[in-house]
């Protein structure tokens, strides 16, 4: 076997999970005799020995994990929630540090260290890929709706690239050929569905794909929704970055006097409870939260649990929810 043998090694020839693999070597409670021979006998046949950081942290847990998160971002809410819950399952608590305007992520997660969390989970992270490493090389760290390639951190994220794809298809099978991303800038996840709506538009051979820069928040949509309506040729649907976003684009439609889906049907991200207003009734690429939430908190606790073990990236699958703000464009009609 290349490498060093590691505790998911063991559980698997032992053909048991590795958390019982961790009860052994802790020697705790939880396990039969007759498993913890047949896990010392993997272990043995293997030649693995446990980290000896690792059997010294695990007398010093708190079974804590940390989240850290954006203030004002709707997704995150829906998030934290799932990972309450999730948490729940695990005998874990959650210790919250949150980013404002005034407090970075990098105080955020200093602030969570302070409190000698088990396990940092981070929300959208926009840490640089090193400090991210720097992270995890100190603490089981697991990024939630990010993907990076930095050594050590778990990775649970939603397919963006299938989702922003599920969007400009949808609105592409309504007939629309004038279509807009109002991308979310520089936030986690806006590459991927930039490429998504790209690849989508280009499938349709439609030609270069049409990209309106955006962010995050109501105000990005508002100030996207007044330059499109500029425009002398204006689309006719919009997939737009978030549903906190469109719902800046649809206020400004409305003051404009337009209506959707009549004058120009929209696409939002999250299927966030805005999104299920009798107001917007917004169609939407809906993220799994509960499914989300508690893959990072199975590979938090599994990191905890097994220091060495690789580091794993989930992708979970959206799904489009179709409501009143899309339709065919009015030509059709």
């Amino acid at each position: 076997m290349p490498g060093r043998p590691t505790m998911t090694d063991v559980a698997e020839r032992a053909g048991v999970s590795r958390a019982l693999v961790s009860i052994v070597f802790r020697g705790v409670p939880g396990a039969s005799e007759q498993t913890r021979d047949r896990v010392r006998a993997a272990a043995a046949d293997l030649g693995y020995s446990p980290d000896r950081r690792a059997r010294l942290l695990s007398s010093r847990r708190t079974r804590v994990l940390g989240v850290v998160f954006g203030l004002g971002h709707a997704f995150h809410a829906d998030l934290l929630a799932g990972l309450y819950r999730a948490a729940g399952s695990h005998d874990q608590e959650l210790a919250l540090s949150g980013t404002t305007g005034d407090r970075d992520e990098g105080q955020a997660v200093a602030d969570l260290l302070a409190l000698r969390c088990d396990a940092v989970l981070l929300l959208g992270s926009g840490l640089s890929e090193d400090a991210l490493a720097g992270l995890a090389a100190s603490v089981p760290t697991v990024s939630v709706a990010r993907a990076t390639s930095a050594p050590g951190v778990d990775v649970v994220r939603t397919d963006d690239v299938a989702g922003a794809a599920l969007a400009a298809r949808h609105l592409l099978e309504l007939g629309h050929t004038r279509l807009v991303h109002v991308d979310g800038g520089s936030a986690a996840g806006a590459d991927e569905r930039r490429r998504g709506f790209r690849t989508a538009v280009g499938s349709a051979g439609l030609g270069p794909a049409d990209l309106e820069p955006g962010g995050l928040t109501e105000e990005a949509g508002a100030a996207a929704a007044g330059r499109l309506l500029a425009r002398a040729d204006r689309p006719t649907g919009v997939a737009v970055f978030n549903d906190q976003s469109a719902a800046g684009l649809m206020d400004v439609l409305q003051q404009a006097g337009l209506r959707w889906p009549a004058d120009l049907s929209v696409v939002g991200y999250d299927d966030s409870p805005l999104a299920r207003t009798r107001w917007a009734h917004l169609t939407t690429v809906r993220q799994d939260v509960d499914a989300l939430a508690r893959l990072a908190v199975r590979r938090a606790v599994d990191r905890v649990e097994d220091p060495e073990a690789p580091a794993h990236e989930d992708l979970v699958a959206p799904s489009l929810v179709e409501r009143s703000s899309t339709g065919p464009p009015h030509a059709a009609r």
